[in-house]
């Protein structure tokens, strides 16, 4: 999953960046190929943070400069609470996925609060959690650019209270209608070779990670793209 998350998270900087950073590149690939061969989740959690750290440090460059002038650019992933706009848009679409996630696992007969990677918590769905690592790029972040750089979102949007920032329900309004064209969007199925929507694939992850867990084979896919 966590192999997924940096593989998918490259390939949307290489898509959507203005500025060929080639180290950042190379570097996440290398990160990526460390965590499929990780031992422990210690060591997992140490080359995820690796690997956020460097994806984060480029994620201005996919935001373009007509956002930027309308007063939306990216220093530092930062949350509980966000402190500017992209930041609150990530947070929220990140829910969003969680949410449904919690659903497709309740579905399909798992706990979606017993997690393999996040550690169980009160409250916290911790399988849904795992299993929107690799979704958090394709969806997640893609979401939060397509919304900033096509224009849908506007200072109006948001609310700025203590240094905190959150989105109006007019703002949360555009940013649902956003994912949910992005969940209905098809991607080929890297394992299957399938067209599949994003929504549909939140549940054949879900599936497949049901079936490791069974033995019905041996090793987790993540969905990713090219």
């Amino acid at each position: 999953m966590v192999e997924g998350k940096i593989l998918n998270a490259r390939t949307l900087l290489r898509r959507n960046t203005r500025d060929r950073h080639f180290d950042a590149l190379t570097e996440m690939k290398r990160l990526a190929l460390r965590a499929a061969r990780a031992e422990s989740a210690e060591s997992l959690l140490g080359i995820e943070g690796g690997a956020a750290r460097i994806y984060f440090s480029q994620f201005s460059t996919m935001i373009t400069d007509a956002a930027k002038v309308r007063g939306f650019d990216f220093t530092t992933r930062n949350r509980r609470p966000p402190t500017d706009p992209v930041n609150a848009v990530l947070s929220y679409v990140y829910g969003l996925l969680v949410k449904d996630l919690t659903v497709t696992a309740l579905a399909i007969g798992l706990d979606p609060y017993q997690g393999v990677y996040h550690r169980p918590r009160f409250g916290r769905p911790a399988l849904a959690l795992d299993l929107a690592e690799e979704f958090r790029p394709l969806v997640g972040d893609s979401v939060t650019l397509t919304a900033f750089n096509n224009g849908q979102l506007s200072e109006r949007d948001f609310v700025r209270r203590g240094g905190a920032v959150s989105l109006t329900a007019a703002g949360r309004k555009t940013v649902i209608g956003v994912y949910e064209a992005r969940l209905a969007q098809e991607v080929t199925h890297p394992l299957f070779g399938y067209r599949i929507s994003y929504r549909r694939a939140l549940e054949v992850q879900a599936r497949l990670f049901a079936a490791v867990l069974l033995g019905e084979i041996e090793r987790y896919a993540p969905m990713v793209t090219r």
